[in-house]
């Protein structure tokens, strides 16, 4: 496979950092990869090993505030500052891939955030993926915060002891304090009311090893798509795509993209 990096401007001019890694012969459709908080572009290898060689482009980037973009660390001033990014990082996937269909792959923050996107440029998806998501029930009490200015316990992300040592060793992973992130927050809450508008096809993935997997039942429920598609994992952990099991997880992802090719 070839692999390209760089960078464009984002919103406020920002230096976006940016990777793609491309098949060496034909393509059968475009993955987008939206990351979580605090981590990074990089951190989808079983994700590009699985798809690249079966024809599968994957193009991710580094939201604003983490990784190589600029920005204050995983800070943001509005939410949409992400999704103007990812409008301006998906215009230059399309055009380098004019004829090939798109399907976006939000994982954890990057769920919600694909959320976003996808309610106001769905016409121009293939689908949504969405790992490690999902939404709080209208009327849910919320979640207990995080420890401000503590770092993120990193126990519930795999069961792999290997990811959870590279991931506390890796430099372009944010270990510092948590702030407050009252523009995520905000957006999380009106998120609920919204989803009913989103009519793509939705594959809807999650282990249920932690609340991944009930917050993933709801944005199921809730969520406007007649093609929607729900994959629990038993006692998988955050990052799915990184667990032991992740060849099945990749396996159930491939099935499905395929389905809606």
């Amino acid at each position: 496979m070839k692999h390209r990096e760089g960078y464009f401007k984002g919103y406020q001019d920002f230096n976006i950092y940016y990777q793609c890694w491309l098949p060496e012969g034909d393509t059968r459709a475009v993955l987008l990869v939206a990351h979580g908080f605090a981590e990074h572009s990089g951190r989808y290898g079983n994700v590009v090993n699985h798809f690249v060689p079966k024809g599968y482009p994957v193009y991710a980037l580094d939201h604003r505030g983490h990784g190589r973009s600029d920005g204050e660390r995983v800070q943001v001033e509005h939410f949409s500052d992400y999704t103007r990014d990812l409008k301006t990082f998906f215009d230059i996937v399309r055009k380098e891939n004019p004829d090939d269909k798109i399907f976006l792959v939000g994982h954890s923050m990057g769920s919600a955030i694909s959320l976003v996107y996808t309610l106001r440029y769905q016409h121009e998806l293939a689908g949504l993926i969405t790992s490690g998501g999902g939404l709080a029930r209208p009327g849910d009490p919320p979640p207990p915060p995080r420890p401000v200015g503590q770092p993120l316990d990193t126990a519930f992300l795999s069961h792999d002891p290997a990811v959870i040592k590279a991931y506390e060793n890796d430099p372009l992973v944010y270990r510092g304090p948590i702030p407050q992130r009252s523009a995520v927050a905000d957006m999380r809450s009106t998120l609920p009311e919204r989803v009913s508008e989103i009519k793509l096809p939705v594959l809807i993935m999650a282990g249920n090893g932690g609340p991944d997997g009930a917050r993933s039942q709801v944005l199921y429920e809730l969520i406007g798509s007649e093609d929607k598609t729900l994959k629990l994992y038993e006692g998988l952990l955050h990052e799915i795509f990184n667990e032991p099991e992740h060849p099945q997880v990749m396996a159930d992802m491939e099935a499905w993209l395929e389905a809606h090719l």
